[in-house]
């Protein structure tokens, strides 16, 4: 569903006129505002697969630092691997790295391990590797990526529509205080239902990823 079908289908259940652009009028606009606000709610509330993504990029010799590219502050990485040497980077943390980094006891060769590192002037979330590398290879990060705001009226929602939809109605019903009929209480009911139902349908998409195993 995109922005502009999202905020008109906020608008017909509030018994507003529908809207060509969702910047139209004041009023079509705060509906946007509260579809992302929602959208944000939606994502935070699960790893959602249509949010998965991988981040792939190439060392250069000396560098320590890079940023993932596209991956905004608030991106989950579910596991790192350095495809040229065929191994896995492990997750440290800073204390970690400034022992070796901070220490003078830093060393070059094939990445093995990283930690996060702060963001880039984009706003991209950075990490730093460890041993610092002495050629080019190629890291890889599956990763699950936040859709940035919606702001044209055709880009599509990624997360699933419908929690975004009764959330953003539950926030309008809230904001107009009187609506003659349902209640933001009653709305806000609804959509936790149906995330809940989402994100149940989401995660049986990949249940090796919530199954537990004794070890």
């Amino acid at each position: 569903m995109t922005y502009l079908q999202l905020v008109n289908s906020v608008l017909r259940r509030l018994r507003e006129s529908q809207v060509d652009t969702v910047a139209e009028t004041s009023y079509s606009a705060l509906i946007g505002d509260f579809v992302n606000d929602a959208k944000q709610l939606v994502e935070d509330a699960h790893s959602w697969s249509a949010l998965r993504t991988s981040i792939e990029f190439d060392t250069v010799a000396g560098t320590s630092v890079y940023a993932l590219g596209g991956s905004g502050q608030d991106v989950e990485v579910r596991e790192a691997m350095n495809t040229s040497s065929k191994g896995m980077l492990r997750a440290r943390n800073r204390t970690y790295m400034n022992r070796y980094y901070k220490t003078g006891s830093e060393a070059s060769g094939t990445p093995a391990e990283f930690a996060f590192n702060g963001v880039d002037n984009n706003g991209d979330i950075t990490v730093q590797v460890y041993p610092k590398p002495d050629a080019i290879y190629t890291l890889f990060f599956d990763a699950f990526v936040r859709q940035s705001d919606l702001t044209e009226d055709a880009t599509r929602l990624k997360v699933p529509y419908n929690p975004v939809l009764q959330l953003a109605l539950g926030m309008a019903l809230r904001e107009r205080g009187e609506t003659g009929g349902q209640s933001a209480v009653e709305q806000f009911s609804i959509a936790d239902s149906t995330l809940s139902d989402a994100i149940a349908f989401d995660a049986n998409k990949y249940q090796e990823d919530t199954t537990y195993v004794a070890v």
